[in-house]
């Protein structure tokens, strides 16, 4: 592929396949995969929210890590559904920066991973204070220092990214069959 000195606008997104048929296929599947996701955490957050027998450390971390899934499903698969049924594959280049939201996402899944890594730590080696050991503002805090936490790393790698000069082939293989020699 030859390279070229304009800068990019778009990128193509060449996807999985280039059968229709398939695409058809992949759209099905995304969008069952995608349905189950949204129904599951939303499910999971308002009976979390509702129950009062569900306030504790534990449930509270669960309910925002369904929060984070549902909104991190979100970022992608729209496109991804998008790219499947329709014959235009090209996303532009704020679009394409918009999706550096989910790295926010990415990032502060696993600091809230790492608050509950240390909420089952307290649980356990404190059973019997756990109700006092972690309080339901320390809770708060931990869920607002995990979503400072990974929006802070991802505006920092979205703004190094998007200050890279992007100039050439813009084609992104998502997916790419290499042949075998045999």
């Amino acid at each position: 592929m030859e390279r070229s000195n304009h800068t990019v606008t778009e990128f193509i997104l060449v996807g999985f396949t280039t059968d229709p048929v398939m695409h058809l296929v992949l759209f099905v599947m995304f969008l069952g995969v995608y349905s189950v996701t949204l129904v599951g955490n939303t499910t999971l957050t308002v009976l979390i929210c509702n129950d009062s027998r569900l306030y504790t450390p534990m449930y509270f971390f669960i309910g925002n890590l369904s929060l984070l899934d549902l909104w991190y499903s979100s970022v992608y698969t729209p496109k991804i559904l998008m790219t499947c049924i329709s014959e235009d594959k090209s996303i532009s280049f704020p679009g394409c920066a918009a999706q550096f939201f989910s790295a926010g996402l990415r990032y502060s899944e696993c600091y809230q991973l790492a608050a509950m890594a240390y909420d089952c730590y307290v649980a356990i080696s404190n059973h019997l204070l756990y109700a006092q050991a972690i309080p339901r503002r320390w809770c708060i805090c931990l869920v607002i220092y995990s979503y400072t936490g990974g929006f802070v790393n991802a505006i920092i790698h979205t703004s190094n990214t998007l200050n890279l000069s992007f100039c050439g082939d813009n084609v992104v293989m998502t997916f790419s069959v290499m042949s075998h020699p045999w």
